[in-house]
């Protein structure tokens, strides 16, 4: 029987360990070193795509015989792209422009090998409740939420910051659709279970 291959998470965040963790196999995490900017005219879901895309190719060259996992999130709001604030008072901002209203956070994972490459993008739609400078503040002070796209942990305190969330699949909000994963890697041949 042919071994399988290994997995690579290519990216750094802590989030998307978490949740490649819950699957029970074993990876390594390479730092894709990929830049974040959006070209001029590019649409939330195919910014995603890209990335996704770029950042399992970007670590592919270190593993040529692994099952590289890229992801990215592109959170909009009405024609506005929220990143990761960085920074408290943007991260103030963010909220205040996502007070009462729905913004969409594009999830998009990618399954690159030498054999094939596959993207899937799944959104999540997130209604705000209307938030008040005090509540802003109040959460920021307890959850720091200075490294999640949209200023808000969805599977943390931020939750309390929502009226509703509608997707697919429930892991997309916090930065990996494990669902999409596992059929990508069906497809390349890798069966979770």
């Amino acid at each position: 029987m042919k071994p399988r291959p290994g997995l690579v998470l290519a990216s750094t965040s802590a989030y998307r360990r978490a949740l490649l963790q819950r699957l029970g196999l074993e990876f390594s995490v390479a730092d894709p070193a990929v830049a974040e900017e959006r070209r001029a005219g590019e649409a939330p879901h195919d910014m995603a795509k890209r990335l996704a895309e770029a950042k399992a190719r970007a670590v592919a060259g270190r593993f040529p015989d692994g099952l590289i996992i890229g992801s990215d999130q592109v959170a909009e709001c009405g024609d506005e792209i929220l990143g990761k604030p960085m920074m408290h008072d943007n991260a103030v901002r963010q909220l205040r422009a996502l007070s009462g209203r729905e913004a969409v956070f594009h999830t998009a994972v990618c399954v690159h090998s030498a054999r094939a490459t596959a993207v899937r993008v799944v959104p999540c739609r997130v209604v705000f409740r209307k938030l008040g400078d005090a509540l802003i503040e109040r959460y920021l002070a307890k959850e720091k939420p200075y490294d999640c796209a949209g200023s808000a942990k969805s599977e943390g305190l931020g939750i309390a910051l929502i009226e509703k969330m509608e997707s697919e699949d429930p892991t997309a909000i916090i930065g990996l659709p494990l669902i999409a994963l596992v059929d990508l890697l069906r497809e390349q041949g890798f069966d979770v279970l």
